[in-house]
Parts: structure tokens; C-alpha cells; sequence
């Protein structure tokens, strides 16, 4: 009998899949629909290119995780399996927070204009060279993540099902691994993210005051994609937050926490492809258009 702890999970897992996977393949479709149609992408659809594709293995790994969990636990403490699964799942993390850090620093960029040499060079290499970027990071989070989680310690510990003793291996990470790993992957991103969503908003709050201000009205055009810029970043922040807390959350001992954060982060990609599209009208428009031409057709035949 399947207890309702492991039957949350199961439908986390499943719904997740349902959700995420096709939501964020119309993300990449529509990308690809702009390349073949325009020729290139603008730096915010590259960004939202690569957050679909993370969005996609992320939640294939969470979701084999979790089914993992529900029908075959003991899987997970195979030393192969367990480091494979969540070095998997710590890169793709790292990775999609730096996406939204480079997100967040482009509409930062864009929107205040800053005259402080820092942000002008920030803000050319973001628009010149923003692909070599993001492999560089992809290539540094890959340095961190992945050849750290390997170095792990096997023990043996006793454990007891159904009045069996049976040997099972346990993993630890070592401390001072983690410590800096989740400073360059976690902290210093939500930082980052977290500054550059004070400067948009601050600058907006400006902006807003010079519109009411200005008789001609010449800058109203521009608040509404300003808002929506502003309003991504904090989105994509506080599902960054929801998702940290998520895993802070499996480290207590308790079974109910224990859920609640398989289902945040299960649900997490989902979401996020969610805050992609109320970012984007492009994407919105082509999803709709291709949705309409089909159901045309289905009509018609």
C-alpha cells in the first residue's frame, strides 16, 4: 500500500512532467521558430532559449528522482546512481540561476542606462557577446558541480525494513566542498539577481516620476515594457528563493518538510516556464498562432 507521503510525490513527479515538459518545448520551438524566421535571437530570447532547455532535463532528473523515491528507494543509495542523479541535478540548479542572473543584468542594463563604466561594459558584453558567455558559465558551473560531487565518502550503515537488516551505503559530502560550491551556484547568483532588481526598480521609480512629470509624454510608450521586466525578475527571484528553501528543507528530519520540498522543487520548472511566457509577447504570439492553425485544421479534416 502506497503511503500518502510517497503518493504526493508520485503526483508531483508525474504532474511535472505533464506541465514542464510541454511548456517548455513550446519555450524552445517558438526560439527556433524567431531563428528560422529572423536569423538570430535577441539576448532575452537566447536566455529564455537556454531556460527551456535546463527546464527540461531539470525536471526529467527531479522527476526520476521522485519516481525513484516512490517505487524503488533503494536505488537511490547505489553510490553510481545517488552522485550520478544529483550531480545531474546540481549543475542543471547552478546553471539556471546563472541564466537568470545574466536575465536579470541584461533588463538591468537595458532599462537604467547607467553612465558608470562597470554597467557599460556589462551591458556590451551582454549584447555582443552573450552567447560565449553563457558557455563560459555553463563550462565554470560544470568545473564546480561536477567534478567536487564525485568526491564522495562510502560508509556503511544499518538500516531496517520489514524486520530485515540489510547494509546500505551512505554518502557525505565534505563541508568544505559544499560551502564554496553553493556560494558560487546559489549565493552569490541570488545576489547578484537580488542587486539587480533593487537598481531596475529604484530607476523605474524615477522613471514613473519623470513620465508624470514630462508634457510630452514622448516616454510613455516604454513603461509597460519596463514593468514587465521588473516584474519577470522578481518572479524568477522568488522562485529562486522558494526553490533554495525547497532544498534547505530536506536536511531536517521530518517527513512533512520533506514532501513540501520534493513538491516545490518538482513543480519548479513548470513555474518558471509560466513567468517566460508572461515575459515574452513573441513567444505568446507564436504558440497562440501555431495552436489556432492547428485546431484550424483539426476543424477542416
Amino acid at each position: 500500500m502506497m503511503s500518502l507521503d510517497s503518493l504526493c510525490v508520485l503526483v508531483s513527479s508525474v504532474l511535472g512532467l505533464v506541465l514542464a515538459i510541454p511548456f517548455n518545448t513550446c519555450i524552445v520551438m517558438g526560439n527556433l521558430e524567431i531563428i528560422r524566421k529572423k536569423g538570430k535571437l535577441s539576448s532575452t530570447d537566447v536566455i529564455f532559449l537556454g531556460k527551456g532547455i535546463v527546464n527540461i532535463l531539470l525536471q526529467c532528473v527531479l522527476s526520476l528522482q521522485g519516481m525513484f523515491y516512490v517505487f524503488s528507494p533503494e536505488i537511490l543509495i547505489i553510490r553510481q546512481v545517488y552522485v550520478s542523479v544529483n550531480t545531474s541535478g546540481y549543475f542543471l540548479i547552478y546553471y539556471s540561476f546563472w541564466l537568470t542572473v545574466w536575465l536579470s543584468a541584461h533588463y538591468c542594463t537595458s532599462i537604467t542606462n547607467l553612465s558608470y563604466g562597470f554597467f557599460i561594459w556589462i551591458k556590451r558584453i551582454l549584447s555582443n557577446f552573450l552567447n560565449q558567455l553563457l558557455f563560459l558559465t555553463a563550462l565554470g558551473v560544470f568545473i564546480v558541480s561536477v567534478p567536487g560531487f564525485w568526491i564522495v565518502y562510502g560508509g556503511s550503515i544499518q538500516s531496517s525494513e520489514n524486520g530485515t537488516e540489510a547494509s546500505i551505503n551512505s554518502f557525505h559530502f565534505p563541508v568544505s566542498y559544499l560551502v564554496p560550491a553553493n556560494t558560487l551556484g546559489i549565493i552569490l547568483p541570488f545576489f547578484l539577481s537580488l542587486l539587480c532588481l533593487v537598481l531596475t526598480f529604484s530607476f523605474l521609480l524615477r522613471y514613473v516620476w519623470r513620465v508624470k512629470n514630462n508634457d510630452s509624454g514622448s516616454t510613455r510608450p516604454n513603461l509597460q515594457a519596463h514593468v514587465t521586466a521588473l516584474r519577470t525578475i522578481f518572479f524568477l527571484l522568488l522562485m529562486f528563493t522558494f526553490f533554495c528553501m525547497s532544498r534547505v528543507l530536506i536536511f531536517f528530519e521530518n517527513s512533512s518538510l520533506t514532501i513540501v520540498s520534493w513538491n516545490l522543487q518538482l513543480l519548479a520548472p513548470s513555474v518558471e516556464a509560466a513567468i517566460i511566457f508572461q515575459a515574452s509577447n513573441k513567444l505568446r504570439r507564436i504558440i497562440l498562432r501555431k495552436f489556432l492553425t492547428r485546431s484550424r485544421r483539426n476543424a477542416e479534416t
